[in-house]
């Protein structure tokens, strides 16, 4: 007979939690085993385990879909992690598993997995992975195509669970992460590691998972930490604010999230606005005969529902990313304010960093008796915060971020000539700098966020000079041909492809074999590609797409020049290496690279 302790927290609600609980209680009875069940959820915990029920214990059972604090757990106690639906599934299993020491959790040794290994990564050493980037669509894809490349070369067994636009795919099963040695993160934005308790962790980039996964390997198997509470989360977390940017600090990581989060507003609003001037022409918002159209009825649902949460969702999952859940609704509330009051996405951006980081001070600095801790991430974190931050926004802070968005929309409206031209040149030449790096979304950011303040010729001068690279490096590969090799050329119709789709990162295979002759071309052609789109003030309502978001009436404001300013720039980007690259010998145009 075994003696287990048992955890439920379901964050469908308590009702759930209980029936967790008493299915395990009955699957424990019919084995002849003795279970102690504490339940957690939103009205507090429930059941407690005694001093001598912690010594006795062989097991703790913890049946979760959310993060669950386990600090009064023994060390030295074997934990078994599991999910609701698992228990409802086959409660007799899991308890059978658990005893059976089936998937149990890393933190079965801690002594021993506390400890960084030395020397390199075992042979057949098995890996669970998750790659995401703020958009959600190349550079996501990239770093899980790169870890699984890597794992293959060396050897090891790997799988990627990627977080990208349309979800998560490949999703990691319980059993799959019991059963890795290690856990890659290679992610730009915020990803949940609740799963991933007592587990040796690290976290990188998606462009050092791109560039060498390799190394990413090596240094993982070497700094990784168990993540969980305590010293160990404080190392982990600590790590990701170094490694999970590239080395970049942590408010670009909370930035990118709160963009991610914003960009399908973006995108859905943009569109339907541009939908509804189609149909119903562009006085369709003023024209009272036009009210309850077809057209009306979208360009309602495009610019005051969806439009109007874009700040409110930037602001809110910048700090969601900063403080975790607590951090969403006084986040989401100063965003709201900051649309209402006309401080627009800067107010928002203020406003998001204020809450995450007001919410995470006071998590830290408000102690509370253990069971009154389950009020704290539900009921005194977002009432405080979300307090505090409201009366700040409306008090001080709101009237000079409204001042500093007018001063900005003004002299960005007054542009003309040369002055617009100018920043989509700066804008295009920052797309191709880096193709996805910070300065690349730097530009990227300015351009979306923009949108919600009706100023389109930014992110139109940002879309075309993104295409520009991949585009050129085709054209430049089917001009230039014995400049390439014939890997090269070959993979240069992907990169065409990618281009089109707005997918800039298509260009980063070309770039990492000759950054010194392939950026300097793409920059130039990008530049000039921004330079024309501002100098014809061309606009663009939807911040992606490609060429499919041409195919939508009334998205960009002129088709056939915003084609010709792409189309110039990708020349200029292949004539520029067409004379940086030096001929290949015929030789070298046949190897591989």
């Amino acid at each position: 007979m075994a003696s287990i302790l048992a955890i439920s927290a379901s964050q469908s609600g308590p009702a759930h939690s209980f029936i967790v609980g008493e299915a395990l209680k009955s699957a424990a009875a019919r084995a002849g085993h003795t279970l102690g069940l504490k339940v957690i959820s939103h009205l507090g915990e429930q059941g407690s385990f005694s001093d001598d029920d912690l010594a006795k214990a062989d097991v703790a059972v913890v049946v979760a879909d959310g993060p669950v604090d386990l600090s009064d757990l023994p060390k030295t106690l074997r934990i078994f992690e599991s999910t609701p639906q698992a228990v409802f599934d086959d409660a007799d299993g899991v308890l059978g598993q658990a005893l059976a020491g089936s998937g149990e959790a890393a933190k079965a040794a801690p002594a021993t997995k506390a400890a960084a290994p030395g020397g390199k990564p075992p042979a057949g050493m098995k890996i669970v992975a998750i790659t995401s980037c703020p958009t959600g669509v190349a550079h996501t894809f990239m770093a899980a195509e790169a870890l699984e490349e890597g794992a293959e070369t060396a050897g090891y067994t790997i799988k990627v669970e990627t977080r990208g636009s349309v979800g998560a795919q490949n999703t990691l099963t319980p059993e799959e992460i019991a059963a890795a040695d290690l856990v890659v993160i290679a992610a730009d934005t915020q990803v949940d590691k609740s799963r991933f308790v007592g587990k040796r962790l690290y976290s990188t980039s998606t462009k050092a998972a791109i560039h060498d996964a390799g190394k990413v390997f090596d240094t993982a198997w070497a700094e990784a930490t168990p993540w969980g509470d305590g010293k160990a989360a404080a190392a982990g977390a600590k790590e990701e604010t170094k490694a999970g940017s590239g080395g970049r600090s942590g408010p670009y990581k909370h930035l990118m999230t709160g963009v991610s989060f914003m960009l399908p507003f973006v995108v859905a609003g943009g569109l339907l606005i541009a939908l509804a001037f189609a149909i119903g022409g562009l006085d369709v918002p003023s024209d009272p005969k036009l009210e309850g159209t077809l057209g009306w009825y979208l360009f309602q649902v495009g610019a005051k529902y969806a439009f109007t949460l874009m700040v409110p969702i930037l602001a809110g999952y910048i700090s969601f990313s900063i403080a975790d859940r607590p951090g969403l609704a006084p986040g989401m509330v100063g965003g709201m304010i900051s649309s209402a009051i006309g401080a627009g996405f800067l107010g928002g951006i203020l406003a998001g960093f204020l809450a995450g980081y007001l919410t995470q001070f006071l998590a830290k600095a408000i102690k509370l008796p253990r069971t009154l801790e389950s009020l704290k991430p539900v009921l005194i974190l977002p009432l405080l915060s979300t307090g505090v931050i409201g009366v700040l926004m409306l008090s001080v802070l709101g009237k000079p971020m409204v001042a500093a968005m007018e001063g900005l929309t003004h002299w960005l409206q007054g542009m003309q000539g040369q002055d617009i031209a100018l920043l989509g040149a700066i804008l295009g030449a920052m797309m191709a700098f880096d193709l996805g790096g910070p300065v690349n979304k730097a530009a990227y950011v300015f351009g979306t966020t923009l949108l919600a303040s009706n100023i389109k010729i930014p992110m139109a001068a940002v879309m075309a000079a993104g295409m520009v690279p991949p585009l050129g490096i085709a054209v430049a590969c089917w001009i230039f041909r014995n400049r390439f090799s014939n890997e090269e050329r070959d993979a240069s119709k992907a990169a065409a492809v990618l281009g089109l789709a707005f997918i800039t990162e298509g260009a980063i295979p070309f770039v990492a074999r000759d950054p010194l002759r392939v950026i300097p071309a793409c920059m130039i052609g990008a530049a000039t590609t921004g330079a024309l789109v501002g100098l014809m003030h061309i606009e663009l309502a939807a911040p992606h797409g490609g060429v499919f978001v041409m195919l939508i009436p009334g998205a960009i404001t002129n088709v056939p020049m915003y084609c010709a300013a792409i189309a110039a720039g990708a020349v200029v980007t292949a004539l520029g290496l067409g004379i940086f690259k030096k001929p290949m010998s015929t030789q070298a145009q046949a190897a591989t690279a």
